[in-house]
């Protein structure tokens, strides 16, 4: 606390502006793996991102690697990464399937994984082949009582 505190007030003499997180938030209709991805599936189309967790352990993102439209994708395996000023993180696909878009948007401004994880910071839609994969997924409410217990392991 009393290093966000200084962070809070080197911020303020230098005229920088800060956000305040007191926590992350979960998207009710979403599903969320345990490596910090979410999945918004409409029919056998799914849009991936990172969640508001994971992006504010990050911190900035800096760089996010996309794969190429017509890749495949599997559950629990790599497809890109995320770097921010802290680190690099691979991205972990929460489906299976065969990547059919990407967010170009983040080549230019890779800060909207930050200020919108869950809307315009998106990373792939897929097209999902294993639509019975989703029953390894968490919902929202499954997923924020994981990340407080992952919270409180730290």
């Amino acid at each position: 606390m009393a290093s966000r505190l200084w962070a809070s007030r080197a911020a303020s003499y230098l005229r920088i502006s800060t956000f305040n997180r007191g926590f992350a938030s979960v998207v009710k209709d979403l599903k969320y793996a345990d490596s910090h991805e979410w999945v918004k599936v409409d029919g056998n189309s799914a849009t991936v991102g990172i969640t508001d967790h994971a992006q504010d352990h990050l911190g900035d993102v800096v760089y996010v690697e996309l794969p190429e439209i017509g890749t495949p994708v599997k559950q629990g395996s790599s497809f890109g990464a995320v770097e921010s000023v802290k680190a690099t993180s691979d991205i972990i696909s929460p489906v299976s399937g065969k990547v059919v878009e990407v967010n170009e948007e983040l080549n230019d401004s890779p800060g909207l994984v930050n200020g919108s994880p869950y809307e315009k910071g998106w990373i792939i839609k897929v097209e999902v082949s294993e639509a019975d994969e989703l029953k390894n997924l968490m919902d929202s409410e499954k997923y924020s009582k994981f990340c407080e217990e992952e919270d409180a392991k730290h």
